[in-house]
């Protein structure tokens, strides 16, 4: 009888331990699973709220102008970017820049960026290495004489460059994705219609600050951009985007 009493004990004592065993191990259990749980909607949002960002970033393009800088249109060109906060890239050409030197100060003043489009408008495909250079020197040179510091960007007139000039100059050359030809079809409205039936995230937009109906075009295209969302950056924003 004792001992049938003592095994009863050690049953029910055994039984007891396994209850509250697994009494622990369900609350663990319960435990890990919100802590689970709570990590998965932490990562959701996280994931959410990056893809949010990325949304609401603004398209971003380039405007570019080649030629300048003009006496009067680059002048009005660049006082119409100010009024809309607008930054854009300057391809100067070294021979435009004496008796311009406010211009290019201007320039620098306003947040835009100022590269080299060779001294004499020359293409670089028919010109040795060594005369390219000094063609690309030579702007650089007026440029840091003005500002403090040389070009890093080049847009090589006609959009012709040599390969072999990469090992022989630090600048980047820069090309484009719309060509408006404004100083081809000198039409405003042509030159706007381009543009807007391209535009994309992106573009590095080419026009030339030498001609009366490419700054109006310009400042008109900035206009509309804006109101669509589009936000003007230099060619360096994007390259190091």
């Amino acid at each position: 009888m004792k001992k049938k009493r003592n095994r009863q004990i050690i049953y029910c004592i055994f039984l007891a331990v396994l209850i509250l065993m697994g009494l622990f191990l369900k609350k663990k259990s319960d435990r890990i699973q919100a802590v689970n749980s709570q990590n998965a909607v932490s990562e959701q949002a996280e994931e959410k709220s990056e893809l949010e960002q990325e949304e609401e970033l603004p398209p971003r393009v380039a405007l570019t102008f080649d030629d300048g800088p003009h006496r009067i249109y680059t002048k009005n060109l660049l006082d119409g970017l100010r009024e809309r906060g607008v930054k854009a890239t300057f391809f100067v050409v070294g021979e435009n820049i004496p008796g311009n030197e406010d211009l290019i100060r201007q320039m620098e003043a306003d947040g835009h960026l100022i590269g080299n489009h060779t001294y004499n408008h020359a293409d670089i495909s028919k010109l040795s290495d060594e005369e390219n250079c000094r063609e690309l020197q030579k702007t650089s040179d007026l440029v840091k004489e003005i500002t403090g510091h040389g070009t890093a960007y080049v847009r090589p007139p006609f959009g012709n460059w040599k390969d072999t000039m990469d090992c022989r100059v630090t600048m980047i050359s820069v090309k484009w994705t719309i060509d408006t030809l404004d100083w081809k079809s000198k039409n405003v409205t042509e030159i706007i219609g381009k543009v807007m039936q391209q535009i994309s995230d992106h573009d590095i937009i080419l026009m030339h600050d030498y001609y009366e109906t490419s700054v109006e075009a310009a400042l008109q295209i900035v206009d509309r951009l804006q109101q669509e969302g589009y936000e003007f950056v230099t060619v360096e924003d994007l390259i190091l985007e």
